[in-house]
């Protein structure tokens, strides 16, 4: 008989699939790529069409020969690395490192989108050849992101700090951040009031609460505490009398199922796992668990897709799963229709559970808590996709009192539908039922107000959640490149997480602002756009690898020997400080670190003396009238606080300002062009001088 050698990229994956075949297949793994550019240069030969020099990697060649070996004991290599440009591309390599082409041998390409018996067993029908479109789109990808770091890199370590790099999506990631993060600075907080009537509906002891609408059935917003006592002393001995009363009913769609995006933004805000996080426990579900009875089990579809399409026998499965658990009124068409605009991955399916009858409850002793929460999510997303939308019936009622109009309104559930199995906590809008005497003509008893002042809120941070959808709406990446960007980013101490938000650290701030200086199109949010549609051109066969590259490359070219020349006179060097060190009596210099800036003696190797750096901005500390020094939190954030910290607790997240405030005395903080009082009964706002140094 003749023997097949089926090549995998997973160790895990090669126990799952050799039990679906016989004896007559070996089964190995590459363990991922195993040829890639070198490390110790840019490896790409820009004289020479742009040619990539692929070398072996490093720790590979045990593992290459023994693929070798295997080789020629087989006469038919399957190639069934993952089913994206990335598995194309390691295929490809893998032909190449192997020797495939002269080898004699027949050499197909195969991928399945589960690991299941039937699609294992299904893929061989399927073989073909390598598709050199997908391996392109991956090597242009490969070679245009090696361009720019080894171009820029050298850069940021001349101007800032050695080991640093620049990346040609890390770096608009970043530029998105730092973008969001002058808005919070700048935003100034506006005053705004609501007020709430405590009602009794005729023959009622429990009273209902009424939210003021506006005037003569226009919307008015209150905005000052004047206003609204204005507002309630003229309402004094007005009847409130119900105007109407209007039933109706909103429907809630089922989701559609999970894309790699919508999954990590749902594990991040349902789970609090990170984006890195999720893409490793999805793997190791998509690769195989060992089941009780069962051996090891691909539990879910490939994770990394941007389609919401789904397989007719998954569709058909769920649906028989539907009617046997809940019955043929939960059932629905489903929402399975791909979104709309930018390159779609439709070979693709979306992330769902392999098997659906293999419930979450079923595997729960086999798995590891988070690996359990991740498929119960995956697995309930799933069916709710293929179920009923939910049906909700709606009374909103309006009250006048005189010409002014306060509205309530609540919802019961007619329909639970999806929500029988899927809900977050945008679905929890049940609030009850109104009394039936809330009738129109009815008068109601007055009871009481409540006023309350609020503050409008500014741009929200970034978490990674948020950073995923935002990078996938402006077209900035695909969905196996979120979670590496922002590790990267993190890993550079460019961000830093705090709770579940980023945020932007020194380091960051500055990489940001030479990148947008001397590179303003490496960190353009559209250019970065365009060039990902070009790229997926060259999946799709219709623009040549080479062609993107050869039209790039010039003007990278031409703005790092621009800014080498005028960027070559602002590298920081070491500031000489006040402070002395207290080992040696030299005066100590300020260095800058991959956290930002300390203090250290000249006199290393020496004197090896460090200490914190505390920048002192010129404003005297409220509280204790003591210096004010610019700080940053252990994860690398910069804050204000007062110089004697262990005396003095003053902190503040906005630079405060050298000038009091004119109107009442407080501290004053600067944002973005403005200074603000921090009395917040005061609310002083005034332009920034001109002439500030304030920033």
């Amino acid at each position: 008989m003749a023997k097949n050698l089926l090549i995998v990229e997973s160790p895990t994956k090669v126990k799952a699939i050799k039990k679906f075949l016989g004896s007559n297949y070996d089964v190995a793994a590459s363990q991922g790529h195993v040829r890639d550019l070198p490390r110790s240069q840019m490896g790409v030969d820009v004289e020479h069409d742009y040619e990539p020099k692929y070398i072996t990697i490093r720790g590979k060649g045990d593992l290459l020969a023994d693929l070798r070996k295997r080789v020629k004991k087989a006469d038919h290599i399957y190639l069934a690395t993952d089913p994206d440009r990335e598995g194309e591309a390691i295929s490809w390599h893998l032909t190449k490192a192997l020797k495939l082409d002269d080898s004699g041998k027949d050499v197909s390409r195969i991928t399945f989108n589960e690991i299941t018996k039937k699609a294992v067993k299904e893929s061989f029908k399927e073989a073909r050849e390598i598709d050199m479109h997908l391996v392109d789109a991956q090597q242009a990808r490969r070679v245009l992101d090696r361009l720019v770091g080894y171009r820029i890199s050298p850069l940021l370590w001349a101007k800032i700090k050695r080991g640093l790099s620049a990346g040609r999506v890390q770096s608009v990631a970043l530029r998105i951040i730092c973008d969001r993060e002058e808005e919070i600075a700048a935003f100034i907080p506006e005053e705004y009031w609501t007020l709430d009537a405590s009602l009794t509906p005729p023959g009622e002891k429990k009273p209902v609460v009424a939210h003021y609408y506006g005037e003569k059935g226009e919307k008015r917003e209150l905005k000052s505490a004047a206003e609204t006592q204005a507002l309630m002393a003229s309402l004094k001995g007005k009847k409130f009398v119900v105007d109407e009363v209007k039933k109706g009913e909103r429907t809630k769609k089922a989701p559609l199922p999970f894309t790699t995006s919508t999954l990590q933004q749902e594990a991040s805000k349902s789970l609090n796992f990170g984006t890195q996080k999720t893409m490793r426990i999805a793997q190791q579900l998509y690769e195989g668990v060992d089941i009780k009875g069962r051996g090891t089990v691909g539990l879910i579809t490939y994770l990394r897709t941007d389609s919401t399409r789904v397989s007719d026998e998954a569709k058909a499965s769920a649906a028989s799963y539907i009617k046997e658990n809940f019955g043929d009124t939960y059932l629905s068409g489903g929402a399975d229709a791909a979104k709309s605009g930018g390159k779609i991955q439709d070979a693709h399916e979306a992330i769902r559970p392999a098997d659906v009858t293999l419930t979450p409850v079923m595997v729960k002793d086999e798995l590891s808590r988070d690996q359990f929460r991740l498929y119960q999510l995956i697995w309930r997303r799933f069916m709710a996709s293929r179920m009923a939308d939910a049906r909700y019936e709606t009374t909103s009622v309006k009250i006048s009192a005189g010409e002014s109009t306060f509205t309530l309104s609540a919802s019961r559930t007619v329909f639970d539908g999806f929500l029988n199995v899927y809900t977050d906590e945008d679905d929890v809008i049940e609030k009850g039922t109104l009394s039936k005497s809330l009738e129109k003509g009815a008068v109601l008893t007055f009871e009481g107000f409540e006023d309350k002042q609020h503050f409008t809120t500014g741009p929200a941070h970034y978490t990674e959640a948020s950073l995923v959808h935002d990078l996938e709406a402006l077209g900035i990446g695909r969905p196996s490149t979120y979670a590496p960007t922002i590790s990267t980013i993190q890993g550079r101490h460019y961000i830093t997480k705090e709770g579940r938000n980023l945020y932007v650290t020194e380091l960051g701030e500055a990489v940001n602002r030479m990148m947008k200086e001397a590179f303003p199109s490496i960190v353009d949010v559209n250019f970065t756009a365009n060039m990902e549609k070009l790229l997926d051109g060259v999946e799709d066969g219709s623009v040549r690898w080479k062609t993107i590259v050869e039209n790039f490359y010039p003007d990278l070219d031409e703005a790092v020997n621009k800014a080498e020349k005028e960027l070559a006179e602002v590298k920081i060097a070491d500031e000489v400080s006040e402070e002395v060190c207290e080992n040696c009596g030299r005066n100590m210099v300020i260095k800058y670190g991959p956290h930002g800036k300390f203090l250290a003696c000249p006199g290393f190797p020496e004197c090896r003396n460090t200490k914190p750096y505390f920048e002192k901005i010129g404003v005297s500390c409220p509280k204790c009238g003591k210096d004010i020094v610019r700080k940053k939190t252990r994860k690398g954030r910069v804050f204000y606080g007062c110089i004697d910290y262990q005396n003095c607790d003053f902190m503040s997240w906005a630079k405060p300002a050298a000038t009091p405030c004119p109107a009442c005395g407080s501290l004053m903080v600067v944002r973005g062009n403005k200074l603000t009082c921090t009395n917040t009964e005061c609310g002083y706002v005034t332009e920034k001088p001109s002439d500030s140094d304030e920033d």
